[in-house]
């Protein structure tokens, strides 16, 4: 008898699986506590989690409930059929999918065919977006992520197989009034070009654990400086230093806050494509120039895509290692290779940071096709096309953000193409499509796939739309004007400058909540920004989805909320629920989950778990907090906290329970709180025999940041 050897048995095996019909059998390994990686032939070297260089929170791990390998494991199925990975994993008839990247229409994603490319989004939710995560979480509690840098085709619960156990019974279209165009399947599947691809499964048991693990494996969320939490403006394409400090004045003196300006293409030499340098008539002495907003208690962002201008100092360095096609005449650094890395990161080390610059908008690095390079693109490092496009996002929110980290110094900016493993890159997504509606949408979505997205305010056309987009970005992970083309203040409507007002400083005065829920982004994986789906009164178990289809709708309006899409209402940290209101409206409708909520501004009762109607006025944007909520204010500033200087706090209650929160503390600005230079204070609200509920809150620890002076207490139920 003769024995095979190992080295020849591992290649037959493989071969096998490369043939149709032959299934490669997935070994879960366990990689972090429920989060499980399965191999599937041979994956490619090149990935979105290598790009991103995630590396696992692991502390945070240990909060999270411990969970067992999800049930769908042993029924994934792979295959390797002619060079391409087929998956498929399965589905219960009533489950709901979400993720699949930053849609910005949908929330429920099952039954979308969808294939996820860096794009700018052109419309529709068809996987062509400015993240394409291929990540996606199940209403019963799991989730799944393709670790491949590659266009990846996803059949979400569409397409059914002639020898499933559940295929669709045919009907007959003529007689039966149940046929559908779409029959059911009971299946994920996801080709993935490429002879292997790498997978994570993780469990919950709720989607909330899920999302959070996801983020953990990624390194935990961004936690921005604070400044970054403030109010920026980007000014007009072509401002002088003169006319950019002008700005800055002006908001001071009209008493809006602002912390950064956001400069774009006119401020280097040369734009589309881009020298990277300053452009000497309109900024003669940026040092002074920065140094000035500086002394104003303004940074600067700066804009810029990667695409190098021969009129660059930099071109012919880079020249040789750049991809065969060009940009706008510019040439495509290539990423892959060291030395158009370090050139890169040594332009902007030199020329911007060394100056004082506080972060970068990265822009189109995203698509359309007829101007990025085209899929024939080669490059020296060996990658193709696909996969440059798939992680040039990934690439250069790693190296801005690295040379931050190497000064020390946190920073916040815009990017217009990430994906899977940018969870703890300090950016937040833009585009140019600008439909409110589906910002808030896409607002919802972005919790779903670790990125962060902003519903920036341009231009309107009336008072009460620029309000209505002003009241939102409020509640946004990024409050911003871009006001590049239109040159718009926050003042520019005057019928509604006093509440517009109103807005920025209360943004400003809640500071202590958004820093603290970031900072269990960072930590916990918790989206600060998130889909009600997310929300434990709307995970409802099958019991009570039974329940309430028996009842009518008018009864009993979490009907609408299992078998509706909830796309414009989400929410806003731990406690507040936020729900747009959009130009012409005058009332809405807001489901709420179980549990008592309350009128943010007056701490009015409003519901409990049912479908309430509002009508706010033009004044407010309506948002609802939790019984028992504590929500830590400080005073309104025009500017936020530097490090070491502290503030007073307003600490509010909300509702008849009594409540507990963590408050989140370190300098603001620095990593320090990496190596533990940071603290955490209980809040607590209890009554007390008499009635009357009182506060507390713990001492800060010796030797750890304090940012707070004087507190007080406002119970805003009485």
């Amino acid at each position: 008898m003769k024995f095979i050897g190992l080295k020849r048995l591992t290649a037959i095996l493989a071969l096998l699986c490369c043939i149709p019909g032959i299934n490669a059998k997935i070994e879960w390994q366990q990689v972090e506590p429920g989060v499980w990686k399965g191999i599937v032939g041979t994956p490619e070297d090149y990935s979105l989690l290598g790009v991103a260089g995630c590396t696992p929170l692991k502390e945070g791990f240990s909060r999270l409930p411990q969970a067992e390998l999800p049930s769908i494991a042993p029924e994934v199925v792979a295959e390797v059929v002619n060079g391409k990975t087929h998956l498929r994993f399965p589905l219960d008839r009533n489950e709901q999918l979400y993720g699949f990247g930053l849609n910005f229409q949908t929330v429920h994603q099952r039954g979308k065919i969808l294939n996820l490319h860096v794009d700018h989004y052109g419309g529709k939710d068809n996987g062509r977006t400015h993240a394409p995560v291929p990540f996606y979480i199940s209403s019963n509690g799991y989730g799944v992520l393709i670790n491949s840098a590659r266009y990846l085709s996803v059949y979400a619960g569409s397409g059914a197989r002639k020898d499933s156990p559940n295929a669709p019974v045919a009907k007959d279209r003529n007689t039966d009034k149940t046929w559908q165009s779409r029959p059911y399947s009971d299946a994920v599947s996801v080709l993935v070009p490429a002879e292997g691809a790498e997978i994570y499964l993780f469990a919950g048991p709720t989607p909330m654990d899920v999302v959070r693990r996801y983020n953990l494996l990624c390194g935990g969320g961004n936690l921005p400086p604070r400044w970054g939490l403030g109010f920026t403006q980007r000014t007009k394409t072509r401002y002088t230093a003169d006319e950019v400090i002008a700005e800055a004045d002006a908001f001071e003196q009209n008493g809006y806050p602002l912390d950064f300006i956001g400069l774009e293409p006119g401020w280097q030499s040369k734009a589309y494509p881009c020298t990277f340098e300053w452009d000497s008539t309109r900024y003669p002495n940026p040092q002074d120039f920065i140094n000035s907003m500086k002394d104003r208690k303004v940074r600067i962002n700066l804009w810029t895509n990667p695409y190098v201008s021969p009129d660059s100092k930099i071109y012919n360095e880079m020249y040789p290692v750049s991809g065969t096609h060009t940009v706008w005449c510019g040439i495509v650094p290539d990423f892959g290779t060291e030395k158009a890395r370090e050139l890169f990161k040594n332009k902007f080390d030199t020329e911007h940071l060394n100056i004082g610059v506080s972060g970068y908008k990265i822009d189109e690095i995203d698509g359309y096709d007829h101007y990025l390079w085209p899929d024939v693109a080669t490059f020296p490092s060996g990658l193709d096309s696909e996969q440059m496009r798939q992680t040039y996002g990934l690439w250069v929110q790693r190296l801005t953000n690295d040379l931050f980290k190497k000064r020390n110094q946190r920073t916040f900016g815009l990017v217009r193409g990430s994906n899977a493993g940018g969870s703890s890159f300090p950016y937040v997504i833009y585009n140019d499509y600008y439909s409110h509606q589906d910002f808030i949408t896409a607002l919802i979505n972005s919790g779903f796939s670790g990125v962060l997205w902003t519903p920036e305010v341009r231009s309107s056309k009336t008072p009460e739309e620029w309000l209505r987009r002003f009241q939102s970005v409020v509640f946004s992970p990024m409050a911003m004007i871009n006001a590049w083309s239109s040159g718009t203040k926050p003042w520019s409507f005057p019928e509604v400058a006093d509440q517009v007002k109103e807005y920025s400083l209360l943004r400003m005065q809640m500071m202590p909540y958004w820093y603290t829920e970031f900072a269990r982004y960072h930590y916990d994986g918790i989206p600060p920004f998130r889909a009600m789906n997310l929300e434990p009164g709307f995970n409802i178990d099958k019991a009570v989805v039974k329940e309430v289809k028996e009842k009518n709708l008018d009864d009993n309006p979490y009907l609408e909320a299992v078998t509706k899409e909830i796309k414009d209402q989400y929410m806003a940290g731990e406690y507040l629920l936020v729900a747009p209101m959009f130009a012409g409206q005058t009332t809405r409708s807001v489901v709420l989950p179980q549990g008592d909520w309350y009128d943010f501004y007056t701490g009015e009762f409003v519901g409990n778990g049912e479908k309430i109607e509002v009508t706010p006025g033009l004044d407010k944007i309506p948002v609802f907090v939790k019984d028992g909520a504590i929500i830590p204010m400080m005073e309104p500033r025009l500017h936020a906290p530097a490090a070491g200087e502290k503030v007073n706090l307003e600490i509010r209650h909300y509702g008849k329970a009594d409540g507990i929160y963590r408050l989140y503390d370190d300098d603001g600005e620095t990593f320090n709180y990496e190596n533990g230079d940071y603290s955490w204070r209980e809040i607590k609200v209890e009554r007390q025999k008499n009635g009357k509920l009182k506060g507390t809150i713990s001492k800060p620890e010796k030797g750890k940041p304090n940012s707070f002076n004087e507190i007080t207490w406002k119970f805003m139920t009485i």
